[in-house]
């Protein structure tokens, strides 16, 4: 094995445009519907050569692990090596979690971190896989880890393993706020109770800015209103970016408490996130752009 230096893999942040939760799985999982895109905000993971695998994370929210050690990152570098190597405890390698997105934050960050692992080791140990079959061992980290292997613009169903690449959509000027305020999934699952949505509208040749705005004008995020009664900050940083200049769209990304709006131009969205930051410093505030399909 000539095993490269390093390699270094971008965790972009997933956002939910639209959320619909349409039933419940035997097994008692929620069964969604969701328009996600990914952008240019998001953690960063380094691996380079080393004996035994370890974790090292910085950042401005290293802090907000609890334990490092029993994350993702680890679980999905452990996974990787069990199938790829069976027992034998080698090779390892350095892993370094550069941890910019605020955690518990509704962005999917820690299986973005998972998916950058799993894509970053696969490389350094030149194991050669393909993004379908790393899907397969993602799925048993996390729901979200087959959509943030492939970071681009997708409808998931299911539990979110059934995923649709989009072969048409537009790059998204936006700002990402976070209150601060970590929302637990769990727990607005259980406040969302036993309303059920109908599929979201297919997003399939949705092209433009105006189309895409469109078509979210006819969906939504069922865990919005939800997360709002488990925090009801949220609906705090939703009324600020409905009331930024040029903001043409709001809403909370996943299960919260992150919301997301949507401008024309990025200075736009540069703008209103200046503004909103300088307003509330206590918050984290971030314009970035999506990729588009």
């Amino acid at each position: 094995m000539n095993v490269p230096t390093t390699a270094t893999e971008a965790a972009p942040a997933k956002v939910n445009l639209a959320l619909a939760v349409i039933g419940r799985a035997p097994n008692g999982y929620h069964l969604i519907d969701t328009l996600a895109v990914f952008s240019g905000a998001g953690d960063r993971i380094e691996v380079a050569p080393a004996e035994a695998l370890s974790l090292e994370v910085t950042g401005p929210f290293a802090g907000s692990l609890i334990d490092p050690n029993s994350n993702l990152v680890i679980r999905a570098a452990e996974a990787l090596r069990r199938e790829a190597f069976g027992d034998d405890s080698s090779p390892g390698a350095s892993i370094r979690l550069d941890k910019a997105l605020p955690v518990a934050s509704g962005l999917g960050g820690g299986s973005a971190d998972a998916a950058a692992t799993l894509r970053a080791l696969n490389r350094h140990w030149e194991l050669d896989w393909s993004l379908a079959r790393l899907a397969e061992l993602g799925v048993e980290l996390g729901a979200d880890v087959p959509m943030c292997l492939l970071s681009r613009p997708l409808r998931a169903r299911g539990i979110g393993e059934d995923i649709a690449p989009l072969t048409a959509f537009p790059a998204l000027n936006l700002v990402l706020i976070n209150p601060g305020v970590a929302v637990s999934t769990a727990e607005v699952f259980s406040e969302l109770g036993g309303h059920f949505s109908k599929a979201l509208p297919n997003p399939a040749g949705v092209a433009t800015l105006d189309a895409a705005l469109d078509c979210m004008a006819l969906t939504v995020n069922d865990l919005e209103a939800p997360a709002v009664r488990v925090a009801p900050v949220v609906s705090e940083v939703l009324n600020a970016l409905r009331a930024s200049r040029q903001c043409l769209f709001a809403r909370m990304s996943g299960s919260g408490a992150t919301c997301f709006g949507i401008y024309r131009e990025a200075a736009n969205a540069q703008a209103a996130a200046d503004v909103i930051a300088a307003a509330r410093p206590d918050w984290w505030v971030r314009a970035t752009r999506t990729g588009a399909a």
